[in-house]
């Protein structure tokens, strides 16, 4: 009877997590609200049926098909005004044969929350040592393709070099922003800086590329941004900056980000400000670094998405205390002039690593130039002496790292542009880097092992081996055997398979790796990600009900005793330790709430032991 009834529970918990990794890994992918499709025909298709198909679906649908904008014809890529229902009509009609995907063209957003103009110290660049990295790059010598709502050039961009961009809303040459946004981005990058006006940029030597995807409303199509991508990757653009996201997957624009990435361009993007267990699209593809936003304090924004997908942190300000906005030069959306203005975002955070990104170009780029001609050197490009990878490598391993980030808030950590640049110059990261980086984050420190730094691990430890020691004891005086159950007993009441807390799959959701690193009385606070430890999971009461559930099974017997024994150690570990739990907190009243229960665990297995004779 015990046996089907724990097979019934093992199948639903198993039907429960494949669902639940379905709805992480495909739900986001196929959230979003579009106005149009995008059909992409073969490349071999010949023009006479090519020309059939399009009548045909301007007779089905009742509405025109043309090309998404000049850059299209090449790729065959046609968008059409439709929704969900002409979307399926089109997916189950002959047509399909004729074309390589037909999906819907999503609207994403520019990833804003609403400003407060009333702030007027950069905190955020002193928060990513911006002094230090100044010394030694300003970004000359790389583009950077601003995707986004244009840019107007106000007074604080004048001195910034501008290559020629393309507005792909209303396919023309005219870059301007009427929004605000796309501004604003690009002053965090680029905006000049010592010319005794307005605010400093990240990279002010580097040269933007402004590229319109969103209307004045802020919203654009996947096959605008898409097209923008390849245009960027195609014109001498080595870092994209895309401030912008939504909830749908797109083929479209994974391939142009796959063609970008091809060609040696680094790809940003906002991680989203819905708060969600989940980067946004495109910050979502694996070839995008996509950047969570931090507040002034250095703690995760409100509104910053989170988990799968999130690759570092930056500033992206809030409206907490004084301050507390991203301030740059840009255009008020509602006069349309030059203001100097504190926005918050995710969108605001992206171009933090944007900016990073092209100092560590620009270093790469000045280093191989050394030993050319004059001509030779002028000749080098980014992409020659750059790479993706190890730019993104850099950005990591120079991010200052946040202890205990289980739900991932902060990917790597937080970016740090000067020591960013101080890697890049080196080219590598040397013994002495690694060892300074290891101080300066506290692991040289014993007792940041104490503490809960790496997973806990002496804490841990102590509490597994505490375990195998306690029974090694009392075997002196009870009939306990090293069984299996036993053993998984011990190590699920200890500590649990710890070392898996740490582990982090892309685009997969953490908590299954949370909860198989976690002792029974940790899951209580392990899954929601919070140091409290919960005093119903901290306590006898889960151990006495397994005793009870499992004495008729004689494996199961063995599992629950070994839980109990393991529960003590824990228990007596989190007293010594001095643990938090929920409602109760810290000082003599937790401590003995433990130490009772511990010793409760004890008794009663114990007791259950003493029947094994």
């Amino acid at each position: 009877m015990i046996k089907r009834f724990f097979l019934t529970i093992l199948f639903f918990a198993g039907l429960w997590f494949a669902l639940n990794l379905y709805l992480q890994h495909h739900g986001l992918a196929h959230r979003g609200n579009y106005d149009s499709l995008i059909i992409n025909f073969k490349n071999d298709i010949p023009t006479q049926t090519l020309t059939a198909d399009i009548q045909a679906i301007d007779e089905k649908l009742e509405k025109t098909v043309d090309f998404n904008s000049i850059f299209s014809i090449k790729n065959y890529v046609y968008t059409v005004k439709g929704d969900g229902e002409d979307l399926k009509r089109l997916r189950r009609s002959p047509l399909t044969k004729e074309v390589d995907y037909i999906e819907p063209n999503y609207i994403y957003q520019a990833l804003e929350v609403p400003n407060d103009p009333e702030y007027s110290k950069q905190w955020n660049l002193r928060a990513i040592a911006m002094e230090s990295a100044w010394d030694q790059s300003k970004g000359e010598g790389v583009t950077v393709a601003v995707i986004d709502t244009g840019v107007t050039r106000v007074p604080d961009l004048r001195q910034t070099q501008f290559v020629s961009g393309y507005n792909f809303v209303d396919d023309n040459r005219d870059t301007t922003d009427y929004n605000g946004h796309g501004t604003h981005v690009a002053g965090t990058i680029a905006q000049a800086t010592n010319n005794e006006y307005g605010v400093a940029g990240i990279a002010p030597k580097a040269k933007i590329m402004p590229l319109k995807v969103l209307g004045d409303n802020g919203g654009g199509t996947v096959a605008d941004i898409a097209e923008a991508i390849m245009y960027a990757a195609d014109n001498g653009a080595s870092v994209i900056n895309m401030s912008l996201g939504g909830g749908g997957e797109s083929k479209t624009l994974a391939d142009a980000i796959d063609y970008a990435y091809s060609k040696g361009v680094v790809i940003i993007a906002a991680a989203g400000n819905e708060g969600q267990n989940a980067a946004a699209y495109p910050g979502r593809y694996p070839k995008v670094i996509s950047v969570a936003a931090t507040d002034a304090t250095g703690n995760k924004a409100e509104y910053s998405n989170y988990g799968a997908g999130v690759d570092i942190a930056a500033p992206g300000g809030s409206t907490d205390g004084k301050d507390g906005k991203i301030l740059q030069e840009t255009i008020d959306p509602d006069t349309r002039e030059p203001v100097l203005m504190g926005m918050q975002g995710t969108s605001m955070a992206a171009p933090h690593v944007a900016g990073t990104a092209a100092l560590i170009q620009s270093v790469q780029l000045q280093q191989a130039k050394v030993g050319l001609s004059s001509g030779a050197a002028d000749r080098l490009t980014v992409a020659e002496v750059s790479e993706p990878e190890a730019v993104l490598k850099i950005l990591k391993a120079s991010a200052r790292s946040v202890p205990n980030d289980s739900l991932n808030y902060y990917g790597a950590g937080h970016v740090n542009a000067g020591e960013a640049v101080k890697q890049a110059q080196q080219g590598q990261i040397s013994f002495r880097d690694f060892m300074r980086w290891l101080r300066d984050n506290g692991y040289l420190n014993p007792i940041f092992w104490f503490d809960g730094g790496a997973v806990a691990f002496l804490p841990k430890l102590a509490m597994v081996l505490g375990s195998y020691l306690l029974v090694f004891l009392l075997r002196i005086y009870l009939p306990l055997q090293f069984t299996w159950p036993f053993n998984w007993g011990l190590i699920f009441g200890s500590s649990g398979l710890f070392f898996l807390q740490g582990l982090y799959i892309f685009d997969l959701p953490q908590w299954p790796f949370r909860a198989m690193g976690s002792a029974l009385p940790e899951l209580g606070n392990s899954l929601p990600g919070t140091g409290l430890l919960n005093p119903f999971f901290a306590s006898a009461l889960i151990p006495i009900g397994l005793l009870l559930l499992l004495l008729g099974s004689p494996s199961g017997k063995q599992w629950s005793l070994g839980v109990c024994f393991g529960v003590t150690v824990f228990l007596l570990t989190a007293a010594f330790l001095g643990t938090p739990l929920w409602l109760i907190g810290t000082g003599t009243t937790a401590i003995a709430f433990l130490v009772v229960n511990a010793l409760i665990c004890l008794g009663l297995g114990s007791l259950a032991a003493k029947g094994e004779h």
